[in-house]
């Protein structure tokens, strides 16, 4: 295994992480919900009065955050090693994933851990599970060939 050391960015990986940390707190103090986005989102797929105006908010919030970052410097390029195919796939398991497990990755992998939710950590263990079978399917048995 090589290391991209040009690429490797712990520093900024940290500073992220203890912003999604602080964001995640903060958002259960002050709201006393998780903020896991799929369940954030998919609230907007079946609105109760009263409970839009919060998740539209959460939501633009994520949406905008690219185009305020824009603002002090550049966005990096992106980088997709992959077919249409594939990510409409990929986007359709992630989906089917955080139906069967009641959340996503934010939600028990941020939120819950941290609340030290067994639910969380057998949840997140599936889904790490899951991506290094699935990356170690891609690029060792098919080869990327696939879709």
């Amino acid at each position: 295994m090589n290391i991209d050391f040009v690429h490797f960015t712990p520093m900024t990986a940290l500073a992220g992480g203890l912003l999604i940390g602080l964001a995640a707190a903060i958002f259960a103090l002050f709201n006393g919900r998780i903020a896991g986005i799929s369940g954030i989102v998919g609230g907007l797929l079946r609105p109760r009065s009263g409970d839009i105006g919060w998740r539209v908010a959460f939501t633009a919030g994520l949406l905008l955050a690219p185009v305020l970052y824009r603002l002090f410097a550049p966005l990096p390029a992106p980088r997709i090693e992959a077919t249409w195919g594939m990510l409409v796939l990929a986007g359709l398991l992630v989906g089917l994933g955080t139906r069967y497990g009641s959340g996503c990755t934010s939600g028990h992998g941020v939120c819950g851990l941290a609340r030290l939710s067994l639910r969380s950590l057998v949840a997140t263990g599936i889904f790490m599970a899951a991506g290094f079978a699935t990356v170690f399917v891609m690029r060792h048995v098919l080869a990327g060939g696939v879709l």
